[in-house]
């Protein structure tokens, strides 16, 4: 079963494949969502990574939850 992650207080202009780069380190990435604000097109600091199992979703989030990216502190 699919498990998704929240990852939030993201730089604006992390991309999707940085996040799927980062997170594919704990294991398999199904996708990432970026949310974006409708009418500017610009991100809105947090995303969903999907990934395909439990095991591979609890290893992220021990591996990832106050990482930094960039100049952000991330929570996930």
């Amino acid at each position: 079963m699919e498990t998704r992650i929240y990852v939030g207080n993201l730089n604006k202009s992390t991309t999707q494949d940085e996040i799927k780069t980062l997170f594919a380190q704990a294991g398999t990435v199904t996708s990432v969502d970026v949310a974006t604000d409708k009418g500017t097109g610009l991100s809105k600091g947090f995303a969903f990574v999907a990934m395909p199992t439990q095991a591979d979703a609890d290893k992220a989030i021990s591996m990832f939850n106050a990482h930094k990216m960039g100049d952000q502190e991330l929570k996930v």
